[in-house]
């Protein structure tokens, strides 16, 4: 719906209503409630004191207290949805009218607490580790991760990179995988959480590409299976643009499945193998967009039988997107994120989910784009919670 002002304002009826009807139409349990009972989504047992990834939640008062001990009974998601947000997601400053919205990163942070998504000391995390060479090296060669750390890329790998070298992008850069490997991490112990950054399905083993540089969805999936912690992951990219990255550097592990559902005249020009690929023609709107990719999701789930869902929620498929192809609505959106959510959920397994792609000069518009996924999110976790 619509302000007076002609800002459009989520409506918790209109999620609630179609989370409800996808749920009914497929006969399909309460997600938190399945997801719950599932051991993987205790296998990591965290707790605010500690974890693989270890994390900082936004109160400021850690450690204060009545002496009763209910700060220490509380575990991620008693408070509401878990997000994961670091301040370096936007720290870096790109030269005047670079295409890349490094802003916008700090402006879902500021809507997300404006609208109450985000509470601080609540449901609001951040991690508190950078990722390791062995986790990053997983993924990537050690002489590309050395090179990019140290500033030494050559202009050929800068302009493929797409932004220019500062310390404040490297921080940037292992902020934001670590930031996603605590989502997974939290979606583990609760079912769904959401990052306000992620999706850098571009990078890969040995050269950044398209604004992406460490591969934040291999990485993570990567290592919950090294660690135990699940057996099989599907990664389910919806960005408009292909998941090469992401595509070529899991492919020869049978424990990750890719799904990607993406333009067919877009970037990248050269396309990479998904485990299942779904190219779309310029111009797709909703019905088409959504039918599409109710099916591919059901058909990779029952070919893959996922433990844990990396949602890469991108919203360059928006019609006003600078770089898109697409022609989806927020309406569209909303029943995207609905459909992909409770399919997965309502099977018991977790999500965790990383905003993925969107160009827009007009940041606000662009922040709202993204804040939809929050915004589902929340209604379908609060409305499941047991």
């Amino acid at each position: 719906e619509a302000t007076p002002q002609g800002e459009w304002v989520m409506s918790a009826l209109t999620v609630a209503c179609a989370s409800r009807l996808l749920r009914r139409a497929a006969g399909l349990r309460s997600p938190i409630e399945h997801a719950r009972a599932n051991p993987v989504a205790h296998a990591l047992g965290l707790s605010p004191s500690g974890g693989e990834v270890a994390f900082s939640s936004t109160s400021g008062h850690e450690g204060e207290g009545d002496g009763s001990g209910e700060c220490a009974r509380k575990r991620p998601g008693d408070d509401g949805l878990p997000i994961v947000y670091h301040p370096a997601y936007s720290k870096p400053v790109m030269p005047e009218g670079h295409r890349f919205p490094m802003p916008v990163f700090r402006e879902i942070y500021r809507r997300l607490l404006r609208d109450g998504v985000a509470m601080p000391g609540k449901n609001l995390f951040q991690p508190a580790r950078m990722p390791s060479l062995e986790e990053l090296t997983a993924v990537h060669d050690e002489e590309y991760v050395n090179k990019f750390m140290m500033g030494a890329m050559s202009d050929e790998e800068l302009r493929r990179m797409g932004l220019p070298w500062t310390e404040d992008l490297v921080e940037r850069t292992l902020s934001e995988v670590s930031g996603t490997m605590l989502c997974a991490d939290l979606a583990l112990t609760c079912g769904l959480a959401v990052n306000t950054a992620g999706g850098t399905h571009h990078a890969h083993r040995s050269h950044a590409s398209g604004y992406c540089i460490f591969n934040d969805l291999a990485v993570t999936a990567k290592r919950v299976i090294a660690r135990g912690a699940v057996e099989r992951v599907l990664i389910v990219d919806l960005d408009v643009h292909q998941g090469d990255g992401t595509a070529a550097t899991t492919a020869a592990d049978p424990g990750i499945y890719t799904l990607s559902v993406h333009c067919e005249d877009n970037f990248p020009a050269k396309k990479s193998t998904s485990s299942r690929d779904v190219a779309l023609p310029t111009g797709t709107g909703d019905d088409m967009y959504v039918k599409t990719t109710e099916a591919a999701l059901r058909e990779a789930i029952e070919e893959h039988g996922p433990q844990l869902v990396l949602y890469d929620a991108g919203v360059d498929v928006h019609g006003a997107d600078d770089l898109g192809g697409f022609n989806l609505t927020d309406e569209g959106l909303i029943r995207r994120e609905a459909l992909v959510l409770d399919t997965c959920m309502g099977r018991g397994i977790p999500v965790a989910a990383v905003v993925g792609g969107g160009y827009d000069k007009d940041l606000e518009a662009l922040a709202r784009r993204h804040c939809i996924l929050h915004h589902v999110a929340r209604e379908i976790f609060e409305s499941n919670k047991l």
